[in-house]
């Protein structure tokens, strides 16, 4: 079982940055690949980048060249940088982990963050 704590987020300026982050504990096996979804108002939950243990990446098409995935494997944490954000990113941001490669159905869920980008 993991246990995922996010903090980040806020209100920023359409063009402004904002870094999001998630620490992890429980089994490390739950966590091998951690990232984060997003659901908007009145849309489905979509995934927005993940990251497996050994540096592997993946973004949505949305956010690729602007959002940056990390993480410290020793602080069993993931980082979520964002930049040039626009509107349409304006969304409830949650923390995801799996004991898989693929992030489409994480084992573990955070408590969400809300993201505002104003225009």
């Amino acid at each position: 079982q993991v246990r995922l704590v996010e903090s980040g987020g806020g209100l920023v300026q359409a063009g402004g940055s904002l870094r999001l982050s998630c620490a992890a504990s429980g089994s490390i096996f739950s966590f091998n690949t951690m990232g984060w979804h997003r659901q908007a108002l009145g849309k489905q939950r979509e995934l927005v980048a993940s990251i497996t243990r050994g540096g592997s990446t993946n973004y949505a098409d949305s956010v690729k060249g602007r959002f940056t995935i990390s993480r410290d494997n020793a602080k069993n944490t993931v980082y979520l940088q964002m930049n040039s954000l626009k509107s349409e990113d304006t969304a409830v941001y949650y923390c995801a982990a799996s004991p898989f490669l693929s992030l489409a159905n994480p084992s573990g869920w955070g408590q969400g963050t809300q993201v505002t980008v104003s225009s």
